[in-house]
């Protein structure tokens, strides 16, 4: 597992640097919670896809479609010699996905403007609801997109319709705290009634856990579920972490061979 995290760390790093373009730091920081999601959780898998009744993953955060792409190129729905045309002219894969490019799924929602995802990812829970459909809809938000007035709306609408079906997970690398004190993230979701519970982001068991506790408990009170999963902007590579100037930068061979070396040596 350790081996795998690793590995999609350093192909993101690939492919950005392929592409000269990504954001490097705010993919790093859901990568566990992207693996956990797709390896322990949905029920979901390449050949399902695109199948009726699948748990659906919505990328509300776009700054993570690198990192989205990345992995889906490891469970083995897309190949590798396509994710490195990143961004390239022609390419079907950019900054923000376009969910209409991929006949074969994967990308349930286009990225591009936050707040958008999480509504979206509402009305699917509420059209799962009327068709009495097991399936789950997970999201992945970051905690500066809980900025967006439509997360709030979306989140009361979730709470009012009772969607016991959807988890909202959020990506708090505390961007939020950079621009403003916004108090407590688990005192409003709770006081929106969504289930709500704290975790490590970067601990595959504690995420593993907590999202099935919460998942669990939502079912019981007929609530929507949120997860804050607290992570670190760049985990996984010491320059990543420690400069916030790569927000929004691609490296260059040199850095590449520097980030690919951090990567293999961090703890």
């Amino acid at each position: 597992m350790r081996a795998e995290l690793k590995e999609l760390r350093k192909d993101c790093l690939r492919v950005s640097h392929a592409g000269q373009d990504g954001n490097l730091q705010s993919g790093f920081s859901s990568i566990e919670i992207l693996w956990t999601l797709y390896r322990r959780i949905m029920n979901w898998s390449v050949d399902r896809a695109t199948v009726p009744g699948r748990d659906i993953f919505v990328l509300s955060k776009g700054q993570s479609t690198l990192a989205l792409h990345v992995l889906l190129m490891h469970l083995g729905l897309f190949s590798k010699e396509e994710v490195m045309g990143f961004c390239q002219y022609d390419s079907r894969f950019s900054m923000q996905a376009d969910r209409t490019k991929f006949p074969e799924g994967g990308i349930e929602v286009s990225a591009g403007s936050l707040g958008h995802g999480f509504p979206i990812a509402v009305g699917m829970a509420m059209a799962r609801k009327i068709q009495q459909s097991a399936a789950h809809v997970y999201v992945l938000a970051g905690d500066g997109e809980m900025n967006e007035g439509t997360m709030w709306e979306a989140a009361a609408l979730a709470a009012a319709h009772h969607l016991d079906n959807l988890c909202l997970i959020i990506d708090d690398n505390q961007s939020l705290g950079a621009m403003l004190d916004f108090g407590s993230l688990q005192t409003k979701l709770e006081a929106f009634e969504f289930v709500t519970h704290e975790c490590d982001g970067h601990d595959t068991e504690a995420l593993t856990d907590t999202i099935r506790l919460a998942v669990d408990e939502a079912r019981q009170k007929k609530k929507p579920a949120c997860i804050i999963a607290k992570t670190i902007r760049g985990y996984g590579a010491k320059t990543l972490m420690e400069n916030p100037a790569w927000f929004h930068c691609a490296p260059s061979a040199e850095e590449l061979n520097t980030l690919l070396r951090e990567v293999d040596e961090f703890a």
